[in-house]
């Protein structure tokens, strides 16, 4: 049995998981989704002081309290930032390393760095409406299923802004890290403007990394749950 540590992305939850849960644990797996402070089940915690290092602190207490090892350790799109900020401190409990269309930040790296573009939707100083200075909106995403876009629209949540602004502390390179790492690519789309198509270049080009792509659009936990599960169940078999 493996424990598998899903990572959400940016306006999300762990909810976005929920197709893909049932099919890790109906092989045997355990499957932990760790929700992140101040998006999706917990908005209700949302504020100013939410930031990157409590994204990290969200997985890396997950991690820890529950006494999880040989994990895999999945970061999904923005998640790729929090699972990265998280190797200090429980690198050594993880088996295997997924970025999901995924930023692959280096050490100084933020969103907002890696994705410039981004930027657009960050609110201007002084713009009107309570949290409107420091909650980012989230854009419109592609579903391959109606029912899923119906289900899933009405539990996206603005961004705290800290968490695109601070950048990732890391010791050192995520391929200098002992264990196996691949990157999985959402091909029909990169929502970044060109950061996961980068880090899709990184990984292809590197002998440290596997390299796997789904036909699908960025929401690959949602759109394509079966393909993602098999892939993911091919790491650990």
């Amino acid at each position: 049995m493996t424990t598998f540590v899903l990572v959400h992305g940016a306006w999300g939850g762990a909810h976005g998981f929920h197709l893909l849960r049932p099919l890790l644990r109906a092989a045997g797996h355990e499957v932990v989704t760790p929700a992140l402070t101040g998006i999706g089940e917990r908005s209700h915690l949302a504020g100013p002081w939410i930031d990157l290092s409590v994204h990290v602190r969200d997985v890396v207490n997950a991690v820890l309290y529950e006494d999880l090892r040989d994990i895999v350790l999945l970061g999904f799109s923005y998640g790729g930032m929090v699972v990265t900020g998280a190797l200090d401190e429980i690198g050594d409990r993880v088996r295997e390393l997924v970025h999901l269309d995924a930023f692959v930040p280096r050490d100084g790296d933020s969103v907002l760095s890696l994705a410039p573009a981004l930027a657009a939707a960050v609110p201007a100083p002084g713009t009107a409406g309570l949290g409107a200075s420091w909650l980012v909106p989230g854009p419109e995403r592609h579903y391959d299923d109606p029912a899923e876009a119906a289900w899933a629209a009405p539990r996206r949540s603005p961004q705290p802004i800290g968490t695109f602004t601070e950048p990732v502390r890391l010791s050192r390179p995520v391929e200098e890290w002992p264990f196996g790492r691949t990157y999985v690519r959402a091909t029909r789309e990169d929502v970044t403007g060109g950061a996961f198509t980068a880090a899709a270049g990184r990984a292809r080009e590197s002998a440290a990394w596997r390299y796997a792509e789904i036909d699908t659009h960025h929401l690959v936990p949602q759109n394509r749950p079966h393909e993602l599960a098999a892939l993911l169940l091919e790491l650990v078999s």
